[in-house]
């Protein structure tokens, strides 16, 4: 005797679904964050990636407009200004909420904003004057040596806070790392935690390593790594709490529990709502 089985469809939890093809296309033409070569090429891309054509963008230290290189013209709204032509970055001619982004790059060895005499800045230290600095100790600072340039960049961004949008706007930040005094200061992680607490989010950072192999005039022994790569930074205005999440201090202590208050960590409960922050 013969039987037929009769064929039944599986449960739908079963099937196997068709997959959607994803949409784009393989490719290596990508921006990475780790850049060798020159400050012009990565600037390019970076404004690619986060402002868009026609953006008004204050370039405050403008300088010889090197970051600006490979730009093409008339493909941005650029307002030029540094020491040179008048306009301290501290206090710019713009209204609130006018610019889409902001470019810093201020003096950033410590060495420029000396107030003894003994400027960085002469001799075989003079490109760095022309590209950052105009040889006088800017007004308004009374921290001492890199605190000196951690300052002046707290300062900045104090500004740029007020001429940017509210939300969205861009701020793209140039820093280098140094050793002052024999102490290794982390500059860029110093300017991420100072901004975040200031309601920057940090959206992105890129690594640039110079070409060739720096040296020094006068070597007595070397005790930190030489720096041969610097940062750019991009940050922005108005993130929502889940961004501004971004860094969390998980380490017990005093110092750590003084930055948890700076922005205490917004959790959100299941029904999606963000709980009120614990009064302190």
């Amino acid at each position: 005797m013969t039987f037929t089985v009769a064929e039944e469809s599986p449960p739908a939890e079963y099937r196997a679904s068709k997959r959607k093809a994803p949409e784009g296309e393989s490719t290596t033409d990508l921006v990475f964050t780790s850049h060798l070569g020159n400050n012009a090429e990565i600037f390019r891309k970076i404004l690619g990636l986060f402002v868009p054509a026609g953006s008004k963008v204050a370039d405050v230290t403008y300088g010889l407009g090197a970051f600006w290189n490979e730009v093409p013209d008339g493909l941005y709204r650029v307002f030029p200004s540094d020491l040179k032509t008048g306009v301290d970055f501290r206090k710019l001619p713009y209204a609130a909420g006018e610019m889409d982004a902001v470019v810093l790059d201020p003096p950033y060895m410590e060495g420029l904003l000396r107030d003894d005499g003994s400027n960085a800045g002469n001799g075989t230290h003079s490109t760095f004057q022309t590209a950052y600095s105009n040889g006088i100790r800017p007004e308004g600072l009374d921290a001492k040596w890199h605190d000196a340039v951690l300052q002046l960049y707290v300062q900045a961004a104090v500004e740029a806070q007020r001429v940017l949008k509210p939300k969205g706007g861009i701020f793209i930040v140039k820093c280098q790392d140094e050793v002052s005094a024999c102490i290794q200061r982390l500059t860029h992680v110093e300017l991420v935690l100072n901004y975040w607490s200031m309601g920057f989010y940090p959206r992105d950072l890129f690594v640039v390593t110079r070409n060739g192999r720096p040296g020094v005039s006068r070597s007595m022994g070397q005790k930190h790594a030489r720096k041969n790569h610097s940062y750019f930074l991009v940050f922005e205005t108005g993130a929502t709490n889940s961004r501004m999440n971004c860094i969390n201090l998980m380490a017990p202590g005093a110092a750590a529990d003084a930055l948890r208050q700076v922005r205490p960590v917004q959790r959100r409960d299941r029904s999606g709502k963000s709980p009120a922050t614990p009064a302190t």
